[in-house]
C-alpha cells in the first residue's frame, strides 16, 4: 500500500500539524517523510514557535539518579562518552548542548568546592546543574531569555549534601543554587576583575545551529569571520574576570565549507591566546550518537 502525503490549504495549517506531531513525540525523520519537509524546516519552526531550538517539546524529566553510574574522571586528552549522560535533570532536547560529562570533568579537574564557575553560553543549564551537584558556586548567562527560563527549571531540584559524593567518596559540605542571568558574553561588566575561579563554556558553532529566532546579538547567526571577530571580545572579557592562574575551558567544533574543513577550534584557540591566555591542554572529544546523523545520511 502506497503512503500518500497530506496536502494542507495553508502554510499555517501545515506548521500546526507538525507542531502537534512534535508534542506527541514523533521523530523528525518520520515527520519529514509524512509532510514532505526537511530537518531544517522543522528546526526553524520549533525555534520560532518556542523561542528555543529544542528537539522535544516535552522537556520535563523525572530524576532517577543525581550522579552518573560508575563515573571515572578522564585521564587522557581524548574523551569519549558513548552515552551523553542523563543523570539529574540532564537531557538532550536542547540542540547542540554538550554532554554533562564534559563540564563534570572540567569542574572536577580545575576547581574546588565552593569556588565560582562562570558559563557565559548557558543554554539549557548543563554546566549550572553540574555546579550544583558538585558543590561549586555558579553564574550562568545566556542572551536568550527563553534559554534562561529553561535552565531555571533544570536547576530547580532538591538535593541534600549527603546524597552526593566525589570520586574519592568525600561528601559535599554545601550545595549552592546557581545564579542564572540574561546577558551577553561580550559584555561581562557586572563581574569584577579577577573574580572568577573557572570559566566552562560551549560557544555556538558559527552559523551551524541557530539557537534563537534571529535574536539580536545571538552569535549562532554569525558566519565564521564575524563569529571569530565577536569572540575576540568574549576572550578579552574572559581574561579580565578570571583570577590569575585559573582556567578557562572552551568546547568548540570544527566545520566545513564546500566540502573542506574549516579548523574553527584552532582559530578560536588563537583568539584566546591573543587575549593573554596560555594553552594548558588540548582535549579531543569523540562524537557518538549524534541525533540527526540518520536524517542527514538518508537525505
Amino acid at each position: 500500500m502506497t503512503k500518500q502525503k497530506i496536502i494542507y490549504k495553508s502554510e499555517r495549517e501545515l506548521q500546526e500539524a507538525i507542531l502537534e506531531e512534535k508534542r506527541k513525540g514523533i521523530p523528525d525523520l518520520e515527520i519529514g517523510k509524512k509532510y514532505g519537509v526537511n530537518f531544517k524546516y522543522i528546526e526553524r519552526l520549533i525555534t520560532r514557535s518556542q523561542g528555543l531550538n529544542i528537539s522535544n517539546l516535552k522537556i520535563y524529566k523525572k530524576i532517577n539518579s543525581l550522579y552518573p553510574k560508575d563515573f571515572r574522571e578522564e585521564k587522557t586528552t581524548v574523551w569519549s562518552f558513548k552515552q551523553r549522560g542523563n543523570w539529574a535533570t540532564h537531557s538532550g532536547e536542547y540542540r547542540g548542548n554538550w554532554s554533562p560529562y564534559i563540564p563534570r570533568n572540567v569542574i572536577l579537574k580545575y576547581s574546588k568546592p565552593g569556588e565560582l564557575v562562570l558559563d557565559y553560553f548557558c543554554g539549557a543549564g548543563t554546566t549550572a546543574v553540574e555546579c550544583k551537584l558538585l558543590g561549586r558556586r555558579c553564574i550562568a548567562i545566556d542572551i536568550n531569555d527563553k534559554a534562561i527560563e529553561l535552565a531555571k527549571r533544570k536547576v530547580d531540584f532538591d538535593v541534600l549534601s549527603r546524597q552526593l559524593t566525589f570520586i574519592n567518596q568525600e561528601k559535599l559540605s554545601q550545595v549552592y543554587q546557581p545564579e542564572l542571568l540574561i546577558g551577553d558574553a561580550r559584555n561581562l561588566s557586572f563581574l569584577q576583575d579577577g573574580s572568577i575561579d573557572l570559566i566552562c563554556a560551549h560557544p555556538p558553532y558559527a552559523n551551524i545551529i541557530s539557537y534563537t529566532d534571529s535574536k539580536e546579538g545571538d552569535l549562532s547567526f554569525y558566519d565564521i569571520d564575524d563569529f571569530l571577530r565577536e569572540m575576540r571580545q568574549v576572550a578579552r572579557e574572559s581574561f579580565r574576570i578570571l583570577k590569575p592562574g585559573k582556567k578557562c575551558a572552551i568546547l568548540i567544533g570544527d566545520t566545513r565549507r564546500k566540502k573542506y574543513v574549516i579548523p574553527l577550534g584552532f582559530k578560536l584557540i588563537n583568539i584566546y591566546l591573543e587575549a593573554g591566555f596560555k594553552l594548558r591542554e588540548l582535549v579531543i572529544k569523540r562524537q557518538h550518537n549524534y541525533k540527526t546523523t540518520g536524517f542527514w545520511y538518508a537525505n
